[in-house]
């Protein structure tokens, strides 16, 4: 599904990743985990294809196809889908709109017409009653007065409807009360399958109680320092990362 080399990338010629390898295949879960300023989420953005971002060396493949050179909305049409840890408040643009507009966005890419607009209320009904979201939601303006809770779950609601093959979700645990957790990681756990990967960027252990992931990988300094089981989530949630920057440092 994604096969990261050897990436390097900077942000204002300032070094982020140093070194990055990381396979995700289809059907799994990925942790990745790791104090402030390891490269976490300068790692979700590179994959994502934000332009600020700039790689420097290695490459970066989505299903074997190399995607470097593609913007931010061709990732997206081949499938990768960003969680944004603060997510941008649209006035006057309704949910159902804006997912109306993006998944029709996506089908054109592909060479395919608009959904016709029955299957797409039919759509939209099955996602949010599995989702556990109210109707009158879908027709708020995107984010605006939203909870934290409420833009992570409508996220998430993204995320279904556009059913990625790569969802990337940028500590989406972040401001989130224990029923928002709850709600949110039930979503995704829905969303799991044998042809999609989910990739977790997180600070703590908490996600990963209800997310299980199938690998945990610590970040430190711009590289993969570190990687295991969900154990490896515990271990980090009792000792914290003092003990890793050791064990580098060593």
């Amino acid at each position: 599904m994604l096969k990261i080399n050897n990436l390097h990338a900077s942000v204002e010629e300032k070094s982020i990743l140093k070194g990055i390898n990381l396979e995700v295949k289809a059907g799994e879960v990925h942790a990745i985990m790791g104090p402030n300023g390891s490269g976490k989420s300068t790692l979700a953005s590179v994959i994502a294809g934000k332009e600020e971002y700039e790689v420097t060396a290695g490459n970066i493949l989505l299903e074997n196809e190399d995607i470097e050179e593609l913007a931010a909305e061709e990732r997206a049409h081949k499938g990768v889908f960003l969680s944004f840890q603060y997510p941008v408040e649209i006035p006057g643009v309704s949910v159902t709109n804006f997912i109306k507009t993006a998944i029709n966005a996506n089908r054109k890419a592909k060479g395919l017409e608009d959904m016709p607009a029955n299957e797409m209320l039919k759509l939209i009904r099955s996602k949010s009653e599995m989702l556990e979201i109210d109707r009158k939601f879908l027709s708020r303006s995107l984010n605006q007065g939203f909870s934290g809770g409420e833009k992570k779950r409508n996220e998430i609601f993204q995320m279904a409807m556009l059913e990625p093959k790569l969802a990337i979700l940028d500590e989406t645990d972040s401001g989130l009360d224990i029923d928002a957790l709850r709600i949110v990681a039930n979503g995704v756990n829905k969303l799991k399958s044998k042809d999609n990967a989910v990739i977790l960027i997180t600070h703590y252990q908490r996600l990963l109680d209800y997310i299980k992931p199938d690998f945990v990988h610590v970040l430190y300094n711009g590289k993969i320092v570190k990687s295991g089981t969900a154990a490896l989530a515990h271990e980090l949630e009792e000792k914290g990362y003092d003990w890793i920057k050791e064990e580098v440092n060593a």
